[in-house]
């Protein structure tokens, strides 16, 4: 009779209906002999989770990590492979020419483009030439990252089946489409636990102007985990976590006895009702304690030396652009954070492509070679993974006409992605696309695949860690994903 108690109050808590339903469930209880099974069994679909969170969980990492942390740039709104790592000199021979209809086959075409009567080839908006001694083609848009070509592990056949920006961007970081699934933040520091107890195990920053593509936190939420293991946004400005520092008129005295007050009765309410989202919640509130000091911390660059801040260019001196926040990537990572996203948003260039992409990748270009060059110098980049990503790529032929302000559309067949650092080959490029840059033709890598990557070289099997939820067994990468082994160091 005592575990059904504790059951039904599980299932009540879950359902966060409140007292009204408690005495309406009580009621359906004498009148329905099934709701006593119902009850036992919500309650007992929720995974268990470390005692202490910071531990991580028993028997992980599965293999000795090549990498500590991650990095991950997010270009949200899709930059376009064509016009900064895949050259493909057939498109500026063929600019303006029709792309043949049997390169474009039955690819799915974004409804911005489907009624297009014509699709007209379109070279690069930017020259490309090669650097390093790998020889790696790179336009001049990205010459920064050219010139750590041989620091890069640059990836051309990623594709996926999305076209829409929402749930593209929730498969890359979730591996599904739709809101509620962790973020692979969350699932590595699940796994791993954390390495520096005063910072979340977890950091988001963005920025850029959305243009239309907004940024979207289910992208880096914990989905039906416990919720201290989605992310923190850190924000710009003088307060980079809102509401962390003491109201006025009271002291951290003052917050210490709170929080131990609320933790005592938390405790009582959590034994009672085994609801993982209490210890969860007070997890939250001692982090919250602990960066009122480490936050301000890492976020005062004022003793970086000026050669440093050089590396990441001189928007680095401007809270709240992508330089900035890639310097605080790489100082997050010196305290061994374990897992930072910076996004990016306004690369969704549907029109004017020519004058607009290289102004967005001057925005990010020096910054991202700075940080890997910055990493590099430290003895950081042995032991960090730093991915350059996006949700997918871009059209080989225009939205619009070439006598427009024309710009490229959606396209999930292949793009781009790079990575820098532990466990992937310097200086390598791995998988073939077609002649018109629209098709794999060698080696494609899938969203799933790239994600089993990031956690083998975390020194996770992407097959064995699982989260049990509503009855099932779920996986970053669902029932698919491949370790691209051919990018291992």
């Amino acid at each position: 009779m005592q575990d059904f108690e504790q059951a039904r109050r599980a299932f009540i808590l879950k359902t966060g209906m409140g007292l009204g339903w408690l005495s309406l469930a009580e009621l359906l209880g004498k009148d329905m002999p099934g709701l006593p099974k119902l009850v036992v069994e919500a309650a007992a679909q929720q995974s268990p989770v470390p005692v202490d969170a910071h531990t991580g969980l028993p028997g992980f990492p599965h293999f000795t990590p090549r990498a500590k942390r991650v990095i991950y740039l997010h270009m949200l709104g899709a930059f376009s492979q064509n016009d900064t790592f895949d050259y493909k000199p057939t498109l500026e021979k063929m600019h303006g020419q029709e792309l043949p209809e049997s390169v474009r086959g039955n690819r799915r075409l974004s409804t911005m483009v489907k009624g297009q009567t014509a699709y007209p080839i379109v070279g690069p908006v930017s020259k490309f030439k090669p650097y390093g001694k790998s020889g790696l083609m790179v336009s001049d848009a990205m010459q920064h990252v050219g010139a750590i070509a041989d620091d890069i592990c640059l990836i051309k056949t990623m594709n996926t089946e999305h076209v829409n920006h929402d749930p593209a961007s929730k498969f890359l970081h979730t591996g599904f489409q739709i809101a509620g699934r962790p973020s692979t933040g969350a699932w590595a520091t699940y796994a791993l636990g954390s390495q520096n107890k005063d910072l979340p195990m977890f950091v988001v920053m963005s920025s850029g102007n959305p243009g239309g593509v907004p940024i979207d936190a289910s992208t880096w939420a914990a989905g039906f985990m416990p919720s201290h293991y989605q992310g923190v946004q850190f924000r710009s400005g003088q307060e980079p976590v809102p509401y962390v520092e003491n109201p006025a008129g009271h002291t951290r005295t003052d917050r210490r006895e709170m929080l131990d007050a609320i933790a005592k009765l938390a405790r009582g309410q959590a034994k009672t009702s085994k609801d993982p989202e209490i210890p969860s919640k007070i997890n939250q509130y001692e982090m919250a304690y602990r960066m009122q000091t480490s936050v301000p911390e890492v976020a005062d660059i004022a003793n970086e030396p000026e050669h440093v801040l050089e590396l990441y260019g001189p928007d680095v001196k401007k809270p709240g652009t992508f330089a900035r926040n890639c310097l605080l990537a790489r100082r997050l990572a010196e305290r061994d954070v374990r897992y930072t996203m910076v996004v990016h948003m306004g690369w969704d260039h549907h029109g004017g492509i020519a004058a607009r992409l290289p102004a967005s990748c001057k925005e990010v270009d020096q910054p991202s070679a700075g940080l890997i060059s910055d990493l590099k110098q430290r003895g950081l980049l042995d032991d960090t993974l730093v991915v350059f990503s996006t949700e997918f790529g871009r059209t080989s032929f225009a939205q619009g006409t070439l006598k427009t302000n024309f710009g490229r559309d959606h396209h999930g067949g292949n793009f781009c992605v790079f990575m820098a650092g532990a466990g992937v080959k310097p200086g390598f490029t791995y998988g073939e696309t077609d002649e018109f840059g629209y098709n794999i033709v060698k080696d494609g890598v899938h969203i799933h695949d790239l994600n089993a990557t990031i956690l083998h070289i975390m020194g996770i099997d992407h097959l064995k860690l699982t989260y049990r939820s509503q009855g099932r067994d779920f996986r970053l990468t669902d029932v698919h994903g491949d370790v691209v082994k051919g990018v291992l160091a």
